[in-house]
């Protein structure tokens, strides 16, 4: 069985910045990691590899710096990895993103067999759409069962899964290939290897630009963007408030008459 899992290279939560000019991410200069929710693909895809066998492959796009988080899945246990890196690729949306990774998907099916799943996280924690999997499924013409929390079988052709709603749980038999979102029930990640750290640094790290794809240049990056982002703002917080300052017992209790008669103007006792 063969195993592709997309991966985004993310910052870290505290770091995000936003530039208001383009409306887009700013990632240079700032700490990153690989999308925590990716990790639990990362690890479901892992475990399917140890039980069916076969072979897992990372694929990343993003900046240079992007082989950090393919080489970290590489120790963690992925079998190779591929990072997809073009000027071109730049400023790309969900729509554009999820095109690229399909194109690339669709490359590795024709350099090393049919790929049988795509197993990607639920959502980016910088985005926070939940788009790409689906739309990677959109472009390939592939089932996908979405928000997935248990794989309960693979084997002729389908895999039987159980997939997280509102009001409790479906469970889908999906037929292969196809593309599976997964949330954090699914797994538990392990944590990289001292073994597998030394085999992705020593990794000769597959990479691929826009010449490596068969893709339209017209699709790509900002301009093939069909999402725009018309405004960015930082929202201000404006409260009125009093503040009593009480340093003896006469204060304190004139400060809690006060809050009880604030508390009862607008009717809360």
């Amino acid at each position: 069985m063969r195993i592709v899992v997309p991966i985004k290279q993310v910052p870290e939560t505290s770091a995000v910045k936003m530039d208001e000019a383009t409306g887009t991410m700013i990632r240079e200069g700032v700490e990153a990691i690989i999308n925590p929710l990716d990790l639990y693909a990362i690890e479901i895809a892992i475990q399917l590899r140890e039980t069916y066998g076969g072979e897992v492959t990372a694929i990343s796009m993003g900046p240079a710096k992007a082989a950090l988080a393919v080489r970290e899945a590489v120790a963690m246990g992925c079998d190779s990895a591929v990072l997809i890196t073009d000027r071109a690729f730049g400023g790309s949306d969900t729509w554009a993103t999820s095109y690229v990774l399909s194109a690339a998907i669709r490359q590795l099916n024709i350099e090393g067999g049919n790929v049988d799943l795509v197993i990607c996280g639920e959502r980016a924690t910088d985005g926070d759409t939940g788009q790409v999997g689906p739309g990677i499924a959109s472009f390939l013409n592939l089932p996908v069962a979405s928000y997935v929390s248990k794989v309960d079988e693979v084997a002729d052709g389908f895999c039987k899964v159980r997939r997280l709603v509102e009001d409790g749980y479906e469970v889908l038999q999906v037929e292969l290939p196809a593309v599976l979102t997964v949330v954090k029930e699914v797994a538990d990640p392990r944590l990289p290897t001292l073994r597998g750290k030394q085999r992705a640094r020593k990794m000769d790290l597959t990479i691929w630009g826009a010449k490596n794809l068969t893709v339209e240049h017209d699709m790509l990056g900002l301009n093939g963007s069909p999402t725009r982002v018309v405004k960015i703002f930082r929202p201000t917080v404006a409260r009125d408030c009093e503040k009593f300052i009480a340093l003896d017992e006469n204060a304190i209790q004139i400060a809690a008459d006060r809050v009880v008669e604030y508390l009862r103007a607008k009717e809360f006792i």
